[in-house]
């Protein structure tokens, strides 16, 4: 047994045999389970306008899906059908603390690939069809019965219904089918279909999705970088160009100059540490942020770290290391600095934990918080 929420697999185990690799159905992987975030509390989020939230309805014969996008009212939620509808709201780890909490109990995958928890309640009935996602996702069963129906490897160039507003598999058939109750725990790699649907009233589901950019956003969020690096005199040069049979020839001399210019800025370590950093910590709501319009004052910090008050992760807020020769580049929601040797200690516990009980006061700690204060990216409970 362990304590993570994998049932009788160790990580090892779950790692090697499961991630990326095979569907993993684990009963009872939070026993006793209470949900830190109850349907009012969804559907109180699903009002605000900073929030997202969708709402899916079907028609009992699954012919007609109709998707609306929030913030929506108490109104249209008293006019819903009693079956065949679902509730959907993104990121609510970064709005309710008792979420956060919850999500940092998956940080045995590392960190800078959370996406976020999105959770859906559902009637009888309702879901939002067969589908693949293209990132790995833990469904937690909060409270109710949902019914999970799982098989085959799909794609972008899988067929799809044309006449639906969300992205639903025809002619859908499942290869394996179970029943998840309240502390169940199903795992789904990228790209495997999934089907699921609430069985009875107040089937509410926890979705803990994790972050996987696609070549394409590598590929362009590098270039934009590196475009930032270069300077308007690093161009392509040829001071050993030798004569060609034909003019209009690029020959392989000319692409290997090319291929050397792209390794050049790659062979720089800490280039691409410094993009990838930021780039996986960039925050998907930034307006969702405790920046602040003026600069924090030092000795207001040095007196809440007197008063033994604790150093709280930003709900929401994206924070990784990196180690590189010697010095230790601290991403913070996008931004990057270079650590002293005194703020290291403080800037690995930051990225490890939702909140520091006791920091030493020391001059370098003090404004490595005051930086961080400043973006928003943690704060002090008084605040």
């Amino acid at each position: 047994m362990n304590n993570l929420p994998l049932g009788d697999i160790s990580l090892e185990v779950f790692l090697r045999d499961f991630w990326q690799k095979k569907p993993l159905l684990i009963r009872n992987a939070f026993p006793d389970f209470v949900p830190p975030v109850s349907a009012e509390e969804i559907a109180g989020l699903a009002l605000e306008e900073e929030i997202e939230s969708r709402l899916i309805i079907q028609s009992d014969d699954g012919s007609d899906w109709q998707l609306k996008h929030g913030p929506f009212t108490e109104e249209l939620f008293t006019t819903l059908p009693e079956k065949n509808w679902t509730l959907l709201v993104q990121s609510v780890d970064h709005w309710i603390p008792e979420a956060s909490e919850f999500v940092s109990q998956f940080n045995f995958i590392p960190s800078w690939r959370l996406d976020d928890l999105m959770i859906s309640y559902a009637a009888d009935g309702g879901g939002v069809g067969p589908h693949y996602d293209n990132y790995d996702v833990f469904l937690v069963q909060a409270s109710g019965t949902r019914r999970w129906e799982v098989g085959g490897i799909f794609g972008e160039d899988s067929p799809r219904r044309s006449d639906t507003p969300v992205m639903i598999l025809p002619e859908w058939q499942p290869e394996e089918c179970w029943d998840l109750q309240p502390g169940d725990m199903l795992y789904l790699p990228p790209r495997v279909g999934h089907n699921g649907y609430g069985v009875g009233e107040d089937c509410m589901t926890y979705s803990i999705g994790f972050r996987a950019p696609s070549h394409q956003e590598i590929f362009e969020g590098l270039a934009t970088h590196v475009a930032t690096q270069a300077k308007s005199e690093d161009r392509y040069s040829d001071p050993e160009l030798v004569t060609q049979s034909n003019a209009g020839q690029i020959t392989d001399d000319a692409l290997n100059k090319v291929r050397e210019i792209l390794n050049s800025y790659l062979d720089q370590p800490e280039l691409l540490a410094k993009w990838f950093g930021q780039f996986m910590t960039e925050p998907k709501n930034p307006e969702h942020s405790l920046n602040q319009d003026s600069e924090v004052e030092i000795d207001h910090i040095s007196a809440l770290l007197a008063e033994g008050l604790p150093v709280c992760r930003t709900e929401g807020s994206r924070l990784a290391f990196h180690q590189l020769e010697g010095k230790l580049l601290l991403f913070y929601d996008g931004e990057v600095i270079t650590c002293s040797e005194g703020q290291a200690e403080l800037a690995q516990q930051i990225c490890s934990a939702l909140y520091i009980e006791m920091v030493e006061p020391s001059p370098e700690n003090i404004q490595l918080l005051a930086t961080l204060l400043e973006q928003g990216s943690i704060y002090f409970p008084e605040d």
